[in-house]
This record gives structure tokens, sequence and C-alpha cells, in this order.
């Protein structure tokens, strides 16, 4: 192999492994201050509740940045899941918007990607041209139609307010029918003349062979959901109502070793998630109309 091959290898190794770190370091601090307890993390982080002094000379103004704790501590996890109420009731608020709003969004995205790949019908190109510019347009244009439409159906401050839009959202349907163009039209016609109609075609045929792309479906919606912040803040007026996302963001009010905690525990589901369906998460982002 050529010297200046390897060379080449080799910093691009470097260079990756150098992002990966950079990636991962903030992770990495969040679990370790998490098993810190409550009095090192005030000596750590105290400086950052001080800024106006240290502003006026009157505080130290760096934050004692650590990477390992002097004394493992469950102590916050303790504190977040026992002695914080609030924690497990947004955390289920969290839960009962995003498993119907994926479950929904993944049945409506196949059967409408199915129509534009496989079916032929007057219109469909058009149509399909306006569910990408929907899909391109940002969350601030479609607010004020989405809020006009659920105060007129009176579900404004209830879930249903976020989990209707999100069902009928068109990042889905963009990408499941890039992975059913792939697949031959011969396989339909073929199932045609066996006598199979639409429905059975679709369960039979279609639904094994875009596993890959559901599953990263799948992955990319919870992730997106899981993190929203603007929809619960602006559709739900009752702070009972809202979701995990929305306590995560304002907890750092309150303790900040809590916060470290709470971190890692709102993390752990869509690491979980990766980690279980990442090979089919890979191959369906490769698959996807990324060839388009």
């Amino acid at each position: 192999m050529p010297v200046a091959r390897v060379l080449q290898k080799s910093a691009l190794t470097l260079v990756l492994g150098v992002i990966a770190v950079m990636l991962l370091f903030p992770i990495v601090i969040t679990f370790t201050n998490s098993l810190m307890t409550e009095k090192e993390i005030n000596i750590n982080y105290g400086p950052i509740g001080q800024m106006k002094e240290a502003s006026a000379g009157k505080a130290n103004p760096y934050v004692n940045l650590k990477l390992l704790p002097d004394k493992v501590s469950l102590e916050q996890y303790g504190k977040v899941l026992l002695d914080n109420p609030k924690y497990l009731t947004m955390f289920w608020n969290s839960v009962l918007m995003v498993v119907p709003i994926i479950s929904g969004q993944t049945v409506v995205a196949a059967l409408a990607a199915y129509a534009f790949s496989k079916l032929r019908f007057r219109g469909r190109d058009p149509l399909f041209l306006i569910y990408v510019l929907t899909m391109l347009m940002p969350f601030q244009v479609t607010l004020v139609p989405n809020y006009i439409m659920a105060d007129q159906l009176g579900i404004l401050n209830s879930p249903n307010a976020i989990i209707l839009p999100g069902i009928f959202a068109a990042f889905g349907v963009f990408m499941l029918r890039q992975f059913m163009l792939d697949i031959p039209y011969a396989y339909i016609e073929a199932a045609k003349i066996d006598g199979a109609g639409h429905l059975r075609i679709f369960i039979q045929i279609i639904i094994p062979m875009i596993k890959p792309g559901l599953a990263a479906l799948i992955i990319l919606l919870f992730v997106d959901y899981w993190n929203m912040v603007e929809q619960p803040l602006i559709f739900l007026d009752d702070p009972f109502k809202q979701p995990l996302s929305v306590f995560l963001s304002r907890i750092n009010e309150g303790e900040r070793g809590m916060a470290f905690a709470a971190s890692m525990l709102y993390m752990a589901p869509m690491v979980m998630l990766f980690l279980y369906a990442e090979s089919y998460f890979i191959e369906g982002v490769q698959l996807s109309g990324i060839k388009g």
C-alpha cells in the first residue's frame, strides 16, 4: 500500500477520533457529574449562579469542570425518581405523546408512500411535491395554522393538539416513498396475477422489504418528538400536561445535581432504542432515497 494512502487513512482516522471525542465529551461529563453529591456539584458549579458578582470582581467566574467525582453517589438519581414526582409525571406525558405520534405517522406514511410510489393516479406527482414543500417549511410557518385549527377543534391545552399534526407530518411519507421506489414493480405485477389486492401486496410484499426504512423512521421520529419543546409550550397551558423535554429545559433553575441525573435518565430511552435497532437504522439511512 502506498505511503501516501496510509498517511491519508491515518489522518482521517485521527480527525474522526477527535470529532468522536468532542461529541461524546458532554455525555461523559453529564454521566460522571450525575454521580456526584449535591455538595460537590455546588462547589464545582457555584460560579454559574454568581455571574453578577463575578462580573463585578467579587467572585470567582470560573467553573471547576471535573471529569471524575470524589465520591460516587446515586443521591441525584434518588432525588429525581423518588423525591420529585413531577419528573415521572412528565415522563409519562412524553410517552403518551410520542408513542401515538410514531405509531400513527408510521402507518399513515407507509400507506401514503405506497400510493405515491406504486399507484398511478392523476395529480400524483404535483401532490407529492406539495408534501415535500410542507416538509421544507420551518415549524414557525405552520405554527399559526396549526394553532387556529386546534382552537377550532377544541383541542388546545390537550395532547391531541400535538399528536394530530405529528401523525400527518410529511417527513415519513417522503422517506418511505424513496424506499419503495427501489422495489421493482414486477413484484407487484406478479402478485396481481396471483390474485392479490393492494392491501395484501402492501402487507405481505412491501412492508417486509422496507423494514430498514421503518426502523430508521421510527428512530428519527422518536428523537425528534422526544426532544420537542416549542409545540408543548405553545399548545399546552397546563404545566402538568407538558412533556419531559420542557421539564428538562427548566430544571437548571433548581438543583444543578438533579439536572445531571435527569439528563441521563432523559437520554436513556433514545440510547436504548438506537442500540436495539442500530443495524436497521444504519441500513435504512444508507438505502433511503438519499438515492433519490
